[in-house]
């Protein structure tokens, strides 16, 4: 007979057991043998509540440790109030089969298609979507469990720190004209937030200005205060688009 640490049921059965893959590994068991093995501090499972972390930490007999929150953000502000639609797509209701077929509709090719498969996928509650087809993420809910990530066909959404405040809504590598033509929200490479944010912070790449978080504590509101779409924005909490009207679907 195999010998097996009697923790790690007691570590398993104070965990969520939603297998989410936030913390890196397969699942919740396996969280708990990590955790045995001094491989993960208790803190890095993001969805347990303060009481099961302390509770998982007190079992243990160690600190909780700390973890630098995280959460999804959509590189995209083309709802259908700002995004051109070339065409209407009656397919599957699935982002991922209107991309195979058609790409949704939209003029951008980089747009957020808004038929909710990141929403679908999140099991936290923590994506609703807007009345304009954009996904809003809650950061209160918000696990940064990866899965909007895997199930964005378009690549929109990106996990990273909260207190990252410089985003940019947009992922459309056309410039000027041809971009804004298609979505007024989009960038169209003026190069202004280049010129305004701290040397090295942001820089052109394609048509599409790029922020090196390597360097973020440069980072300063100024930076997006001449942008002509707002396709470069501050955000503090949850993304805010024009539309805060949030819809309640099948998908949520």
């Amino acid at each position: 007979m195999v010998w097996e640490d009697p923790r790690i049921d007691e570590l398993s059965d104070i965990l969520p057991g939603a297998n989410c893959g936030a913390c890196g590994f397969a699942g919740c068991r396996a969280f708990a043998e990590a955790a045995i093995r001094g491989s993960v501090v208790p803190a890095e499972c993001t969805v347990m509540c303060a009481f099961e972390l302390e509770e998982f930490a007190e079992t243990l007999g160690v600190d909780a440790g700390e973890v630098e929150k995280r959460v999804a953000r959509l590189l995209c502000a083309g709802g259908s109030d700002v995004a051109v639609q070339k065409a209407q797509y009656f397919g599957l209701e699935s982002c991922a089969a209107a991309v195979a077929v058609s790409g949704g509709g939209k003029g951008c090719a980089w747009g957020c298609v808004g038929l909710a498969d990141c929403a679908v996928s999140c099991t936290f509650d923590a994506i609703r979507m807007s009345s304009f087809g954009l996904p809003v993420v809650d950061p209160a809910n918000c696990t940064a469990c990866n899965d909007c990530v895997i199930a964005c066909p378009l690549d929109l959404f990106v996990l990273m720190p909260e207190k990252h405040h410089l985003i940019v809504q947009c992922r459309n590598l056309l410039e000027g004209e041809s971009a804004t033509s298609v979505c007024s929200a989009a960038c169209n490479a003026c190069g202004r937030c280049v010129a305004d944010a701290e040397p090295g912070l942001i820089e052109m790449r394609s048509g599409l200005a790029v922020i090196d978080y390597d360097r973020i504590e440069w980072e300063n509101p100024a930076a997006i205060a001449r942008c002509p779409t707002n396709a470069i924005v501050w955000v503090e909490g949850a993304q805010v688009f024009p539309d805060l009207e949030l819809v309640e679907s099948e998908a949520t």
